[in-house]
């Protein structure tokens, strides 16, 4: 392809020969008049030869530019609608989300149809995985993470941070030996979060009862599991008493499937975040679930602090 002039050139000639006014143009393209002008000098000087007859409060083409106009405008078209044509195809594609299987699960499966109904337009696909997908590589529109920060790599929004709660069946609650106060822990089955992969940051048994300054209760025994949703059924099933975050137990307890047998929580220093690449940010199917997640997550924050 033979070398063409400067993009910025052509564009202030076709909006100046559009509108037979430098101010108009600079107006559009949002840049000075006297930018519009120096453009158009360049160009002229590319071509070596006039494109506009500049008189007194008036500009008007030359034959030159009477030529180049028409063909121009009809370029810049053609451009933009190609462009259009790719924008309407990418948000015309579903919203894909990648998010850790539990909070798939317990928090945003419960809350999705709301977005469903806001959004009938938006068809999703959840890729429901723990690892840390390349935005820039993979078809992954959004992604929800836990984290300790935020990446500052991505576009990134804080979207709730947690606490940890003991939690279990309201049937387990009601048999003997009783579950009046945590010291009753003793007389029943622990259920576990194993926990070692994140460290020492999550709050287990043993951390939680010597924060609340309880003694007496054996946290080596129990009931092991490698996922929260898993802990969770366990404990609707009464097979124990679970800690676990108040994000994953919330539906639950709303429903009745589990209760908080004391108000004593423990904050976790993990929280979670809604992230994506810059470029993503801008797509309106993404700015869309955005603006729906924060909003939910605002809504269940007064619900967390009095519990």
């Amino acid at each position: 392809m033979k070398s063409l002039p400067p993009l910025n050139a052509l564009r202030a000639f076709e909006a100046a020969a559009r509108h037979l006014s430098f101010s108009m143009a600079a107006r559009e393209l949002h840049v000075t008049p006297g930018a519009i002008s120096q453009q158009i000098k360049g160009l002229e000087q590319y071509l070596d030869m006039p494109l506009f007859k500049r008189m007194n409060r008036m500009i008007t083409l030359t034959e030159a530019g009477l030529t180049l106009q028409p063909e121009l405008n009809r370029a810049f078209r053609l451009m933009q609608q190609g462009v259009e044509a790719i924008k309407i195809q990418q948000e015309q594609t579903p919203l894909m989300i990648t998010a850790p299987p539990s909070f798939v699960a317990k928090w945003l499966i419960p809350r999705l149809t709301d977005f469903n109904q806001q959004h009938p337009d938006i068809d999703v696909r959840i890729d429901s995985s723990t690892r840390l997908v390349d935005f820039e590589q993979e078809n992954i529109d959004v992604g929800i993470r836990f984290s300790l920060t935020d990446d500052p790599q991505l576009d990134s929004t804080h979207l709730m941070s947690l606490d940890v709660i003991p939690v279990c069946s309201p049937q387990l609650l009601s048999t003997q030996p009783g579950l009046v106060t945590p010291q009753d822990l003793k007389h029943q089955t622990l259920l576990h979060y194993d926990i070692g992969m994140r460290g020492q940051s999550w709050p287990d048994w043993e951390m939680w009862l010597k924060t609340m300054d309880i003694e007496g209760v054996d946290t080596a025994h129990g009931i092991y599991f490698n996922q929260p949703d898993m802990l969770i059924q366990a404990a609707i099933e009464g097979q124990g008493v679970a800690l676990v975050a108040t994000v994953f137990a919330d539906t639950d307890i709303r429903n009745g499937r589990l209760v908080q047998p004391f108000d004593l929580k423990m904050p976790i220093h993990f929280s979670y975040y809604l992230v994506s690449s810059r470029i993503n940010a801008h797509k309106k199917k993404v700015q869309a679930f955005k603006q729906w997640i924060v909003a939910q997550c605002a809504q269940i924050k007064p619900e967390q602090e009095t519990e």
